[in-house]
């Protein structure tokens, strides 16, 4: 005779700590792969929708402008807290990336200005080399 027992079910917090890394040409056609990664991990961890929106496109605008600004070495970095969500692009450009507002007849420049916007703060490292910035996760300030 089998004896049968009940397991119980494996629970994680809603938003457990994990993290992806990825390292990659400077070249434009990683903006979309990027982009399409980031959007199959944050539904893989369960991101509320309207976050990984939002992150999706800081992704987007980030690694454009490591593409475009930066160096040989870069990487994205994506975190998860049960706090934040926090989004790492490095360049290997040691000037570190600047805010301004672009003209109404630029074709460009608001990669940086979106960041600010969707986002509870954003940063550059000391070294200039890595822009950051997080999101604050539903029921957190």
């Amino acid at each position: 005779m089998i004896a049968a027992t009940a397991i119980a079910p494996v629970t994680t917090p809603p938003y457990a700590h994990r993290a992806i890394e990825l390292a990659f040409a400077p070249e434009p056609v990683f903006v979309g792969r990027c982009r399409r990664i980031a959007t199959a991990t944050l539904r893989l961890w369960d991101v509320p929708e309207s976050v990984a929106e939002n992150a999706v496109l800081i992704v987007s605008e980030l690694v454009t402008n490591a593409i475009e600004h930066g160096g040989r070495e870069t990487a994205l970095r994506v975190r998860l807290s049960e706090t934040e969500l926090r989004i790492e692009v490095t360049d290997g450009n040691p000037r570190p990336a600047v805010l301004h507002t672009p003209a109404d007849d630029e074709e460009s420049g608001r990669g940086l200005y979106l960041v600010a916007l969707l986002t509870d703060r954003w940063g550059t490292s000391d070294g200039g080399t890595t822009t950051w910035c997080t999101i604050l996760l539903e029921g957190e300030s």
